[in-house]
């Protein structure tokens, strides 16, 4: 399925939101970050943005390596800069903020241990398949 067809499900409205989900997605599957949810915080209570974008890679390198990629095709694609980014020192959970996307990109046990998307159960989770 066509990743504007995934995002088109969501019930996220605006956009800018949209392209900053589909930059976002296509830098992660740029350096085959795997696992890739969505979840649509709008009108979430305590929200501290409109949508996350939540992945994993398989080791350190790659974390920091989807990282590299998320910022690069953000700024060519967008002209978008994260105005935050935590976590690149040990590269177990990365972070990367985009005001209304945040995009969380994690290692498979880091993912498991926060489960971040069981925090916000109540979000709608949309699932983009694996690339080969």
């Amino acid at each position: 399925m066509h990743l504007e067809t995934i995002i088109s499900h969501t019930h996220i409205m605006t956009e800018n939101v949209k392209k900053l989900i589909e930059t976002a997605v296509k830098g992660i599957q740029e350096k085959k970050g795997c696992s890739i949810n969505i979840v649509d915080m709008e009108g979430m209570d305590g929200a501290i943005c409109q949508a996350f974008v939540v992945c994993e890679g398989n080791s350190p390198s790659q974390v920091s390596a989807i990282a590299d990629s998320v910022e690069e095709t953000m700024r060519k694609d967008l002209k978008e800069k994260p105005i935050r980014t935590a976590g690149l020192e040990n590269a177990i959970w990365v972070a990367m903020d985009y005001v209304d996307v945040m995009v969380h990109i994690f290692l498979p046990d880091a993912r498991d241990f926060y489960n971040l998307e069981a925090l916000w159960q109540d979000a709608a989770i949309t699932e983009v398949p694996d690339i080969d």
